[in-house]
């Protein structure tokens, strides 16, 4: 067994935990070993099987303390939980549970274009009626607040006038796939 046991927590398309497995796939001591998510029918789910990563999907109830993702995290022997595009607020007994051990990655330059309902399209639609020159990704430590957690990485994009909301989903998404994996293997081990 590796030392380092990753969950990934997905709600829709799961290109960042498809790039995350990637890059662990052949790691000496980070494994991807579970992808779940609360929505049975993302596509997250079908990538992380054709990657041979045991994955579940589930609901609020299974969510709760004492439900079924906590016994599934426990019984993997799960050290890390990775949060890539997934939508729920993380309850404050996981953040107890892996204190300083569950990351997000926020597709702005926080803390503006974040909280509740801030999350892929609706952030670069906020991005661009603001007529911001610059976006970029954060990658941060998960706490009881939605992307108000500690910074571990900032990257920035330029943005040019012409620039539509899918210009700027493109380079941040850029961003996301260059910096994601790597942030999560220094955050873990240093390197």
């Amino acid at each position: 067994m590796k030392k380092y046991r990753l969950a990934i927590f997905a709600s829709g398309n799961g290109s960042n935990a498809e790039n995350i497995a990637r890059h662990f796939s052949n790691h000496h001591s980070i494994e991807v070993a579970l992808l779940l998510s609360n929505n049975s029918a993302a596509q997250a789910l079908a990538k992380a099987n054709a990657l041979g990563i045991e994955t579940i999907a589930f609901g609020k109830a299974d969510f709760k303390e004492g439900g079924s993702v906590e016994q599934a995290l426990v019984e993997r022997g799960i050290t890390h939980l990775i949060l890539a595009g997934f939508l729920w607020l993380v309850p404050v007994f996981l953040i107890k549970r892996f204190p300083k051990r569950i990351i997000n990655i926020h597709p702005a330059l926080l803390p503006k274009f974040g909280g509740k309902g801030m999350y892929g399209r609706h952030v670069h639609e906020a991005v661009k009626m603001a007529g911001e020159q610059e976006s970029g990704i954060t990658i941060h430590i998960v706490n009881e607040r939605f992307d108000e957690g500690q910074p571990l990485l900032q990257a920035k994009c330029e943005l040019l006038p012409g620039d539509g909301v899918e210009e700027i989903a493109s380079k941040v998404q850029e961003l996301e796939y260059k910096h994601y994996p790597a942030a999560i293997e220094r955050w873990i081990v240093g390197a």
